[in-house]
């Protein structure tokens, strides 16, 4: 990747959720704003930026899903449920997200963004799961047999009780421009069963063959951990290799 490990990171704590479109927008705003600014020719508009915030109930569509036929079925499902339907405009498949998650938008200009594009889903992938380990989470990188929204480089808890259970906690996903990159994660602490009887209901008008019990949260597996811990856990790993400045 092209930031020196000493560069600065801009940490943004967003309060409070915008809403779960205006979320979405909001990311690819400051991902455009990684083009040069006319006033200060050389100088990008949104520098290197931490963006993390709790958002509302959101099932996040992935373009494939929005062409199945059973995709109106599945928006209504996810708003009996009190999720907002959103069609996101990264891969995937849907994944459903809720204030008892912690989304990490990660913003960076880079001329050079698509070229180390798989190495992004490595290396955060990687930097989330220490971050988890260090909560006391026995997380993993990888997917895992009939998970939801399949990945390569999703992120993974098992239970220390039961070494078969396993559920997917953290989903990812990236967008580049000719001028940067943002690399979004979604990770599920709290309330897993919501998102599991949410996505049971989803995936099951999409017609998509999924194990309803790969859907949960860190809780479910490892009582007591909370959010507040998680984020404070995912700064403490950025901060190994970037120096992090608040944004008041």
């Amino acid at each position: 990747m092209s930031a020196h490990p000493a560069e600065e990171l801009l940490v943004h704590r967003q309060r409070h959720s915008l809403g779960a479109e205006q979320d979405l927008d909001r990311a690819l705003q400051l991902l455009q704003g990684t083009q040069q600014d006319e006033r200060h020719p050389g100088t990008p508009v949104t520098p290197p930026m931490l963006r993390m915030y709790r958002p509302v109930p959101t099932v996040a569509f992935g373009q494939r899903d929005a062409r199945l036929p059973g995709f109106e079925a599945a928006a209504a499902a996810a708003r009996d449920h009190g999720f907002e339907p959103l069609i996101r405009r990264a891969g995937g498949r849907a994944a459903a997200y809720h204030p008892g998650s912690l989304v990490i938008d990660h913003i960076e200009p880079d001329t050079h963004a698509i070229a180390a594009s798989r190495d992004r889903f490595v290396r955060f992938g990687q930097l989330i799961t220490h971050a988890l380990r260090s909560c006391g989470v026995d997380a993993r990188l990888g997917p895992i047999p009939h998970e939801y929204c399949v990945g390569e480089h999703s992120v993974h808890a098992v239970s220390p009780a039961e070494r078969d259970v396993r559920i997917k906690v953290v989903g990812t996903a990236q967008r580049v421009i000719r001028t940067g990159w943002l690399f979004s994660s979604a990770i599920i602490v709290e309330d897993g069963r919501t998102i599991r009887h949410v996505l049971t209901d989803v995936y099951s008008a999409l017609g998509l063959t999924w194990d309803p019990l790969t859907a949960g949260a860190l809780d479910m597996v490892s009582p007591g951990v909370t959010l507040d811990a998680v984020e404070a856990a995912v700064l403490q790993e950025y901060s190994r290799s970037r120096t992090l400045r608040d944004l008041p």
